[in-house]
């Protein structure tokens, strides 16, 4: 008989714990869900991604539910062989209470878990399976009681009552999300019948250093009764590569030793291809299982060098700088979330040529779509453990409950070639260091020591989880926490990842100190930025309240200081604008702004091979759970803000380049006439291209206020930008000042006669513009913006030009979830139209802004015709041509 399965997705109902009458049943959709989908669905609560609704939904949160299906016995194909049905849970959320026609059959207490029990002695022909959940709030304070005398719980997020519940740790809240306490069967819920069942099947394998080989063993785990063969295969294509018939010991496990000659490797996207072989068992009369793998040779290199030691990875041996992005869960409600969401997220991810997505330890241990995504499209993963921001206890029970979960998700995600690494936890060594928990990495190496100091964890991060990782992915990279390096102070330089936060908060760095921040692998920092418009206006609806500062606009940013962090680096950087277009567009300016200072000056760090002083970039964050102003890229509704092009245009496979002297400006007695006295700049090429690529060079010197040439341009043929590694153009190179008086310290200086000017860098390759950057005198709040003379140009039915007359600084379209573009924050040079293609909506619907605009928001006009206006930009570009 083969393996069916009866999905128990329709006729479920739900009420509240406490309640007693029938009448109190509410239809469910559809399981999976969760129990705010479902009472929303019911019109018995607003939507809390709305408005102020959150608040009016916090009550859901201390109570009980339970949930209920009733179900008919499934036909039975097969007579004469004992049939056996399991019930499956993938995912109970996350006190439940399973009953089965009355009957208990399991309890669980950890959301991260899947649930298998056998019902073949239960079942009848009509069944009643009911789950009753217990509120997660109330049950963490009451773990917390029960367990403070021998653990402190101490938390730098939300409620402490999160710490002993396994559970997505930002159902409390954090500092980009709301309190939305989720109960329900929160995955699939389903009955499977089978004589025999491959459980599964799974390899551990290496790449050999030569690439020539790779070789392993393949295992199978068979339940039942009847099975005592299984046939175990490996094929490309179609194509088989490796097979062997293989016998059942007495637990159900095959194992087979394996070696596969000139395999074709998987490489993550821009290295090679994302090749993927099936691997499958087969039992001759009933079941079969396949999954797809990739083989590569992944390697996190830390070496001694000038720097301290190295953090970064290698893939096939080829080195790989990972910039990319950090990723909170999807949405507050996980059910709602479709396979194809996740693929869209991906793709977006290597649109924007991001290479790695580091998962974040306070949500979920990912859904399966979201690895099969990065598989397809070769986006290295890293992983966190799922504890974040706390000191976690290690009592047995809670210990047990961890290593099921680890071992479980690990065997679920093993044979995904995209997973690169695995850690500990989030932050949870900055929680050590803030409340002064006792650790001696060097003096201390017993491990049941550290159950009995006052940071237990360490036993969890640094013993428990790496034993768990060694003996179910052998060849899997195990890091102990994010950040974290060698036993040292999470903010050190010099070893490990680091989470780069002076940027937003701590000190505050201004964005242009990015060269004084550096790291071996910063896996996050980040600058918050409001959303679009379409989406501000859709999360907060009442007109009167769609201003910065609002009550309902305060309340969406859950971030701590929000208002006054956000409005001090707009005033350091822009004159200001209030209302809600001019203040949205500064906010995404000013975050555009720190992701092309950081990616820019970490990527120039990856230097070449032996001196990798920065191995990755990783942006705090990729994506919202929720409608809201925060530090993502890409709103909830995958709609990307101007940092996001940033971002891709840093991380082109090849990238120019352009910086300036850091000069402070209002930092007590601070000269702030000195960055218009220094002249010098450096100009570099960052390539992730694995073989010489000879490039040309120029760099133009165009005044702000006039537009005009104030220097002859710089032009370099055939620079050789040397493969996978930065090459150094121009260091300390200065130009001569338009006017010697301006550097006579001794003199006034006089603004009148001061003509600032951009730094403009083009690499062609065979005459074809590969990449740009334009280094611009800071702060930009000290220059005259006016009068920029933008104009548009229809070049086709979906593609528009755009022109300026002078420098323009951050030009934005405004965003929608349909607008679809291939460029946007960009900056406008004299002499060059920047092309942007436009889908999903119409050119006349098209509205947009930059610095220095009469508004927010403006209505683009555009012109078909030929004319004068494009004569100029002939003349304009063929003054540059080489």
């Amino acid at each position: 008989m083969a393996l069916t399965r009866h999905n128990l997705d329709h006729g479920w109902a739900f009420r509240q714990g406490d309640s007693s009458s029938a009448d109190d049943w509410l239809p469910v959709q559809k399981v999976p869900s969760q129990v705010h989908m479902d009472l929303l669905a019911n019109q018995k609560i607003s939507d809390p991604f709305i408005d102020l609704n959150e608040l009016a939904a916090r009550w859901i949160a201390e109570k009980n539910w339970t949930y209920k299906v009733q179900f008919k016995k499934p036909t039975e194909t097969t007579a004469g062989e004992p049939i056996i049905t399991d019930i499956v849970f993938e995912g109970l959320d996350t006190f439940a209470t399973v009953l089965f026609n009355g009957t208990e059959i399991m309890k669980s207490d950890n959301m991260f878990l899947s649930h298998r029990v056998d019902i073949s002695s239960l079942l009848k022909d009509d069944n009643v399976l009911e789950i009753n959940f217990d509120s997660a709030m109330l049950r963490g304070r009451e773990l917390v009681k029960e367990h403070s005398h021998e653990h402190t719980f101490y938390v730098r997020q939300t409620e402490v009552s999160r710490v002993p519940v396994r559970k997505a740790q930002y159902n409390w809240g954090w500092d980009w999300g709301p309190i939305l306490m989720t109960a329900g069967p929160w995955r699939p819920v389903y009955l499977e019948q089978y004589v025999s069942r491959i459980d599964d099947v799974w390899t551990h394998c290496e790449v050999s250093e030569d690439l020539k080989a790779c070789s392993g063993r393949v295992f199978a785990k068979v339940t039942g009764t009847k099975s005592k063969l299984v046939t175990l295969s490996i094929s490309l294509n179609g194509t088989t590569a490796w097979e062997k018939d293989c016998s059942l010991d007495t637990n159900g496990l095959a194992v087979a030793d394996f070696q596969i000659n000139n395999p074709e490797l998987w490489y993550p996207f821009g290295h090679g291809a994302q090749t993927r072989y099936e691997l499958k068992a087969t039992l001759a009369s009933s079941d079969s299982k396949s999954k797809l793998i990739g083989f590569r040779r992944s390697e996190l290199i830390q070496e001694k060098d000038e720097f301290g030691k190295s953090f970064y990875f290698r893939i096939n041996g080829n080195d790989v700088f990972s910039g990319g992005s950090c990723w909170i869960p999807a949405d507050s409600f996980l059910s709602q979330i479709p396979a194809q969401r996740y693929h869209d997220w991906m793709k977006l991810m290597v649109e924007g040529n991001q290479n790695m997505l580091r998962i974040w330890g306070g949500g979920i241990y990912e859904d399966d779509a979201l690895f099969d995504a990065c598989d397809e499209l070769g986006i290295l993963v890293w992983h966190d453990f799922q504890f974040a921001c706390a000191s976690y206890p290690t009592y047995p029970s809670y210990l047990e409950s961890v290593e099921q979960e680890a071992r479980q998700n690990l065997r679920r995600l093993r044979s995904h070639p995209s997973i690169a690494i695995w850690a500990g936890n989030n932050e949870d060594y900055q929680v050590q260091e803030r409340y002064h928990l006792h650790y001696d990495y060097e003096g201390d190496k017993d491990p049941k020591s550290w159950l009995k100091s006052s940071f237990p964890a360490r036993y969890t991060y640094e013993y428990l989880l790496p034993k768990i990782v060694q003996e179910e992915d052998p060849f899997m990279v195990y890091h102990p926490s994010s950040p974290w390096g060698e036993g040292k102070h999470t903010t050190d330089k010099t070893v490990g990842d680091i989470h780069q936060w002076n940027i937003w908060h701590g000190a505050m760095n201004r964005y242009q100190e990015t060269h004084l921040l550096s790291g071996r692998f910063i896996s996050e920092f980040g600058m918050e930025a409001y959303p679009h418009l379409e989406t501000i206006r859709g999360m907060v609806t009442d007109p009167q309240q769609q201003y910065p500062g609002s009550m309902m606009m305060d309340f969406r940013n859950k971030a701590i200081d929000h208002e006054r962090r956000m409005i001090t680096y707009v005033t350091e950087n822009f004159q200001v604008k209030y209302d809600l277009p001019s203040y949205t567009h500064l906010t995404q300016i000013v975050q555009a702004e720190t992701m092309h200072f950081a990616y820019k000056t970490w990527r120039r760090e990856w230097g070449k091979s032996g001196a990798r002083k920065c191995g990755g970039v990783l942006v705090w964050q990729l994506n919202d759970c929720w409608p809201t102003m925060s530090w993502a890229v890409v709103d909830y509704y995958l709609v990307k803000k101007p940092a996001f092009y940033a971002i891709s245009n840093a991380m082109k496979p090849l990238a120019v380049g352009i910086s300036q002297t850091y000069h402070e400006w209002t930092t007590g007695h601070a000269d702030p006439t000195m960055s218009s006295r220094d002249s010098a700049f450096e100009l570099w090429i960052a390539s992730s291209q694995l073989e010489v690529i000879q490039v040309e060079v120029m760099v133009r010197f165009i005044s702000i206020r006039t537009g005009q040439e104030v220097h002859p341009p710089l032009k370099l043929k055939d620079i050789p930008a040397q493969p996978n590694c930065t090459t150094e153009v121009f260091k300390g190179h200065v130009v001569r000042p338009a006017d010697l008086q301006l550097n006579d310290m001794d003199k006034p200086f006089d603004l009148a006669k001061y003509d600032p000017y951009v730094i403009h860098a083009i690499i062609k390759v065979e005459d074809r513009t590969i990449a740009t950057d334009t280094s611009w005198p800071q702060p930009l709040k000290y220059l005259d913006f006016s009068n920029r003379d933008v104009k548009f140009r229809a070049v086709s039915v979906n593609q528009v030009a755009i022109f300026a007359a002078r420098p323009v600084k951050g030009f934005v379209f405004e965003e929608t979830r349909e607008t679809k573009l291939s460029d946007n924050g960009f900056d406008l040079v004299p002499g060059e139209e920047k092309i942007v293609d436009v889908t999903g909506v119409s050119m006349d619907s098209l509205r947009y802004t930059y610095i220095g605009a009469l508004e927010g928001s403006l209505k683009m006009v555009v012109s078909s015709a030929e004319g004068s206006w494009t004569s100029s930009v002939a003349g304009l570009v063929s003054r540059i041509a080489p």
